[in-house]
């Protein structure tokens, strides 16, 4: 038997998952595994999983030039992850910021990042005169970037439409909403009145077609809402993607049917988007983190369980947050069912001299995917053959109407965390004070429920 051969790749920093100090950490390859190592004095030493398989750990990079915060909230004093504002020193600005408008939620999910709570007070909720102010800091700090409305579970609001109408007064134009869709299903004619307070698209929670896995992750059978929250949707011309967390044992071995059925829901279903599940938020003190399913693994499973329709090697690294961040692809639904990519690995987004065009490229690629179909309700028009030569406006309504993105994002926990992929890290939460704080350190959760920025008591003045 061989012996694995082990190697460094490179040193990095990381926090203890016990007391959140900083700790030095290296990345280190065991065979074809790929491991954060990190040791601290008083609480122990962990070795974490965070590439398995291939495309290999080296080769998933692509080259792109920072683009450092042009308004940065705080200075450097501790250093990363304790400075988050944006200090001067993040790598990235903003493609995307999440306003969590309420902390209430009608789901007590054991997987919730944010471990929101049926029972939070309604005098907990940002008003919407600090709604507005939040809305006038990411523009100054970060410009017309995409807009996230998350909690909780922005539908309990029963003002989440003005909410809407205040972000594209202040000129966001992509304004998507993340949500368990329990409240779409329920009444009819909410996400008509959603669409017309000018909601862009239904970030959509949808783990599975499985009644045993909305069982197992959300505690209740939740399949038929789902399905119904997805055609209210559509009937208000409004698109879904459908955001799937993976959890291995539960729901990884139905990867290939969530695609399928988001193909046959194209165009209303514009995206999938899996989250291989991440061990912060609400979990048991002093529980340990569970399996771990890396970006190879997710995209050697979709290859496997859609007999090769896709393929592992279609996919390509982003161009705006760090390369072991996510995994993306696009493709074209031909007319005789097969799909045909249509992503390019070059000349776009974040790797072009000027990294503030290319992130703004990337916000405008990102909106025009998953934004609705003008004119109301989405669907499918007939397309010319495969062969047929067609102007740029045809083939653009054919890549609208006929058209999945695939895509994947591996967030970080404080067993995983790596700070140079911290510092690169374009998704954002507004915190109370009114601060950008990147997604993976705001929901940062020590084993025993420490955290650096979610509990914070302070409130934007």
């Amino acid at each position: 038997m061989s012996e694995v051969q082990v190697k460094k790749l490179a040193a990095t920093e990381s926090v203890c998952p016990v007391c959140l100090k900083l700790l030095p950490a290296a990345v280190v390859s065991r065979g074809d595994e790929v491991f954060l190592e990190k040791t601290c004095e008083d609480h122990g030493s962990w070795q974490t999983p965070i590439w398995r398989g291939g495309p290999s750990y080296q080769e998933w990079q692509r080259p792109k030039t920072p683009a450092h915060p042009e308004l940065p909230s705080t200075r450097v004093m501790e250093g990363c992850p304790y400075d988050c504002g944006l200090c001067p020193e993040h790598r990235q600005n903003p493609c995307s910021v999440l306003l969590e408008v309420t902390q209430k939620c009608s789901l007590g999910c054991p997987v919730c990042f944010a471990d929101s709570k049926a029972t939070a007070a309604a005098e907990t909720d940002p008003s919407l005169a600090v709604i507005e102010d939040w809305y006038e800091r990411v523009m100054a700090a970060a410009g017309p970037c995409n807009i996230q409305l998350s909690g909780g579970e922005p539908t309990m609001r029963d003002d989440l439409g003005e909410i809407i109408a205040l972000g594209r007064k202040h000129g966001f134009t992509f304004i998507q909403l993340n949500t368990n869709g329990l409240r779409l299903a329920q009444e009819a004619g909410y996400a008509h009145q959603l669409a017309k307070a000018g909601l862009t698209t239904v970030f959509l929670q949808f783990d599975g077609l499985d009644e045993r896995i909305h069982q197992q992750l959300r505690g209740r059978p939740l399949a038929l809402q789902k399905l119904t929250a997805i055609e209210r949707c559509g009937a208000a011309g409004l698109v879904v993607v459908l955001v799937p967390t993976l959890v291995p044992g539960v729901n990884t071995e139905d990867i290939g049917a969530i695609i399928r059925f988001a193909l046959e829901k194209v165009p209303l279903v514009r995206g999938v988007h899996f989250q291989p599940i991440s061990y912060f938020g609400r979990f048991a003190e002093s529980s340990s983190p569970g399996e771990r399913f890396t970006l190879p693994q997710v995209m050697q499973a979709i290859e496997a369980l859609t007999e090769g329709m896709i393929q592992a090697s279609d996919f390509i690294p982003p161009g705006t947050e760090h390369a072991r961040c996510s995994f993306h692809c696009s493709f074209m639904i031909l007319p005789n069912g097969r799909l045909r990519r249509i992503s390019s690995s070059s000349g776009s987004c974040c790797n072009s001299e000027d990294g503030r065009r290319g992130l703004l490229k990337t916000i405008d690629s990102m909106a025009r995917q998953w934004s609705a179909v003008p004119g109301g309700q989405a669907q499918r028009r007939p397309v010319v053959g495969e062969d047929r030569t067609m102007d740029l406006d045809a083939f653009l309504e054919m890549a609208s109407n006929h058209s999945l993105s695939i895509s994947c994002m591996a967030f970080q926990d404080a067993w995983n965390l790596d700070l140079e992929r911290l510092r690169e890290c374009c998704i954002s939460i507004m915190s109370p004070a009114g601060n950008l704080i990147p997604f993976c350190a705001y929901n940062l959760t020590g084993q025993h429920g420490k955290s650096l920025y979610r509990n914070r008591q302070e409130s934007c003045s």
